[in-house]
């Protein structure tokens, strides 16, 4: 009976460890497939009004009686037949989302939601961009900043919410913004530049491990992590820091010229209420409460572009939980013959 249980852990391993790399492997084919699949999808589109209506009717429905009932969508129904009537044309709110990570991969959706957006949007009607992000790469965020500068160069009113944080990156982003949003805890700032990395040098040294960096090109390489970095690399690397940060601040003052832009440039957070006293923001509102309050007069549509995962992505992902499954199945019974 013991033999039956070795053997029968002998083949639980084996199979984890063949499955991992199975994933690995289909993770490697979805990488490499991805560039011939980029730009497959679709845009969707989900008109917000709808939404807030059913919330609405909802609740009407639990609270009120029925004579009262009856009597709001009679009257809500004569109000929309002489809109109707009148040829009021509600103005348009397109709502984009970004949920930045530090490469700022959501740019790939933006841009294509930008230029569904820019293909009918009109002075009369209005972007709403939900931001979040902590920021990440100068050049990815620049890429992404400059997808937003499209909107306003269209003349399209541009309105950024952001509830949570948009920092560095984020709000190199959230500057472009005719009206910005915040949260009165939300984290915004950090108008500043970092860079860091290790070097193992003296460790190489240490082992008698030697390690050649050739380049042509007097700056190609400042630092470096397993080469003896020098005083004059380290003031290079120093000065196109600085200079990042100065096209940095030079960009926010371009798009939010009320800030005194060296007091607050200095890589500092701020909350919300203190953000606004910066201004930083102009106003302390909630995403929500700003969508729905333009939902009483406004069309509210959410895009969204779903990018087209080929048949390895999907393949690996559900490889993916399956071996999530069968680990945690794993551990449980693991922990389970400890503890009995």
């Amino acid at each position: 009976m013991e033999f039956l249980l070795d053997y029968a852990g002998f083949l639980a391993r084996t199979l984890t460890v063949l499955v991992a790399i199975l994933v690995i492997l289909v993770a490697i084919a979805a990488l490499r497939s991805r560039s011939r699949h980029k730009g497959d999808g679709h845009l969707e589109v989900h008109k917000l009004n709808d939404f807030y209506k059913s919330l609405r009717e909802s609740l009407e429905q639990a609270v009120l009686d029925k004579d009262r009932l009856k009597e709001q969508r009679k009257a809500e129904a004569k109000a929309e037949k002489r809109r109707r009537k009148e040829g009021k044309e509600k103005s348009k709110v397109f709502v984009l989302d970004f949920d930045g990570d530090i490469r700022a991969s959501a740019t790939d959706k933006l841009r294509h939601e930008v230029t569904a957006v820019l293909s009918m949007a009109s002075p009369q009607d209005e972007v709403v961009l939900r931001l979040e992000s902590g920021g990440g790469l100068v050049h990815s965020y620049g890429l992404a900043a400059s997808q937003l500068v499209r909107i306003r160069q269209a003349g399209v009113p541009l309105t950024v919410c952001v509830d949570k944080v948009a920092a560095s990156g984020g709000y190199m982003m959230a500057c472009i913004g005719e009206q910005i949003f915040s949260a009165p805890f939300a984290i915004l700032g950090s108008i500043g530049v970092v860079a860091q990395l290790p070097n193992v040098h003296r460790l190489l040294k240490k082992h008698d491990i030697d390690f050649e960096v050739l380049t042509a090109g007097e700056y190609k390489r400042t630092l470096t992590v397993f080469g003896e970095n020098t005083e004059k690399g380290r003031e290079k690397f120093q000065e196109d820091l600085e200079t990042t940060h100065e096209l940095f601040k030079n960009f926010v003052v371009r798009y939010r010229p009320q800030l005194s832009i060296d007091e607050i440039a200095t890589g500092e957070i701020w909350l919300g209420q203190s953000a606004l006293e910066k201004r930083l923001v102009d106003k302390l509102m909630t995403s929500d409460e700003y969508l729905a309050e333009k939902a009483g007069n406004a069309e509210l549509f959410q895009l969204h572009y779903a990018e087209k995962k080929s048949l390895p992505e999907r393949f690996g992902l559900g490889a993916a939980l399956a071996v999530d499954r069968i680990l945690l199945n794993w551990w449980e019974r693991l922990n389970q013959s400890r503890y009995q």
